[in-house]
């Protein structure tokens, strides 16, 4: 009979690591602190809370997470299928209901008969074989015995997560709904002239911000950059950036607005509505006066302002292998945000790789290594490989090895073709590992 594994936390990473690991037939104990203890991001007591969006981006196969989340498809994810479960309309983006999605992953991992749930803080690493997926809120105590590894160097920066305003207090006098280029009409969007953009810039750039606790702005993930950290970089970086006005058309003007806000479907119902990019770190009255002046949201309700928490990651090249294993401590593995993987889909695909691993390593069939032309393997490499300024990264096709180019396979030059090519190769390679290994649907398109 094999170990019984422990899983410290039930976060993304964890709650997928966890259900890898007892679906292989390995007893876990799965340490989650909530609801006994919770940080201060987090307001649900169920497991793989979402924290800063709903959106698990795009699902195409000629986007890098599109192919990362259809090989967690293949290989029986539980997060995929929850989120797959609790879709709402995001054009070609995955967005969730997220009280339908936690709760179909909470429920799933509750009810397994080799998963012992256990509600406490874990303060200390324990003996045995054990998968750390705390993510980027570890708590203080737990972080300190981390930081002490050998190898190791812990870093901290601060995420921020967009406001959620109800759909019914919206203007919709002044709001289309549209998606960028014709892909249907998912997004909600507020547009605006040159005039409105301007003093919604000034009105913004002199606000007041919540303070960030001694953490130095180049801390924040460029990924997450505040939407008044954005515009300090100049008056024009939010039209260039999530303001974009590119692939719409105003209905009323017949025109491409100056600069638009688009707001994303948060819950299955359609009541609430996410700030595409507006992660912030302004004080509450603030975002009320300041978002306020967007046209469309001049009424607003704020079902949830935009806050700033604590995320801390570790310096994992020289740390752990491409398998997210600790070298120096064998069956000690890492999952999550907390290693360098950038994103939601992200922390739940490492979480199944090591979970993947440590059940195969566990009933003796060695530890699993995908190549790096998948993603899962691309996202081991890049967190595994030397590297003095390591920094978070979301999945990219930069990641993964380039196709072949010889005499007898010319280079694709376009895009879409190219990353198509690549996706179909990783793929092909994931679907007949999950075939030899058992995997119920790995044949699927």
């Amino acid at each position: 009979m094999s170990e019984r594994v422990t899983v410290i936390g039930a976060g993304l990473a964890g709650s997928e690591a966890a259900w890898q690991l007892a679906q292989a037939g390995i007893d876990v104990r799965l340490v989650e602190m909530k609801p006994e203890k919770r940080t201060p991001a987090h307001t649900s007591p169920l497991f793989a809370e979402l924290v800063c969006s709903n959106s698990l981006r795009s699902d195409r196969l000629t986007n890098a997470v599109g192919l990362l989340k259809e090989e967690m498809r293949t290989l029986g994810s539980l997060v995929m299928r929850a989120a797959d479960d609790a879709r709402v309309p995001a054009g070609g983006a995955l967005a969730v209901d997220r009280d339908r999605f936690s709760g179909h992953i909470t429920e799933a991992l509750r009810n397994h008969p080799n998963i012992e749930i256990c509600a406490e803080e874990c303060r200390k690493l324990p003996e045995g074989a054990v998968i750390v997926a705390t993510g980027p809120l570890t708590s203080d105590a737990l972080a300190e015995e981390i930081a002490a590894l050998p190898g190791l160097e812990t870093l901290n920066f601060y995420d921020a997560a967009a406001p959620i305003v109800t759909a019914e207090s919206l203007n919709m006098e002044r709001v289309f709904r549209q998606s960028r280029y014709g892909r249907g009409d998912d997004y909600l969007n507020c547009p605006m002239n040159e005039e409105e953009y301007n003093a919604f810039v000034d009105a913004l750039l002199e606000a007041d911000c919540a303070p960030v606790h001694g953490f130095e702005e180049t801390k924040v993930f460029e990924g997450c950059m505040p939407v008044e950290s954005m515009a300090r970089r100049g008056r024009m970086v939010l039209a260039f950036g999530p303001l974009k006005p590119v692939g719409l058309t105003d209905p009323r003007t017949g025109r491409e607005p100056f600069a638009v806000v688009q707001l994303r479907q948060d819950n299955a119902s359609g009541t609430l509505y996410n700030l595409v990019g507006f992660q912030t770190r302004l004080k509450f009255p603030e975002q009320k006066r300041v978002f306020g002046m967007i046209p469309g949201l001049e009424q607003a309700e704020f079902a949830r302002y935009g806050v700033m928490h604590r995320n801390t990651f570790l310096h994992s090249p020289g740390f752990l292998n491409a398998h997210f294993e600790m070298l120096a401590r064998p069956r000690c593995y890492f999952a999550g945000q907390m290693t360098g993987v950038e994103g939601y889909v992200e922390s739940a695909a490492s979480g199944l790789l090591c979970g993947l691993s440590l059940a195969s390593d566990l009933k003796g069939g060695g530890t699993v290594d995908f190549p790096p032309i998948t993603a899962m393997g691309a996202m081991g490499r890049y967190v595994s490989m030397p590297n003095r300024h390591f920094q978070p990264m979301n999945c990219s096709f930069g990641l993964l090895d380039p196709l072949p180019v010889d005499r007898q396979h010319k280079k694709i030059r376009n895009k879409v073709e190219r990353y198509t090519a690549v996706s179909e190769r990783a793929l092909e390679w994931v679907r007949a590992w999950a075939q030899e290994h058992g995997f119920a649907g790995a044949g699927a398109n």
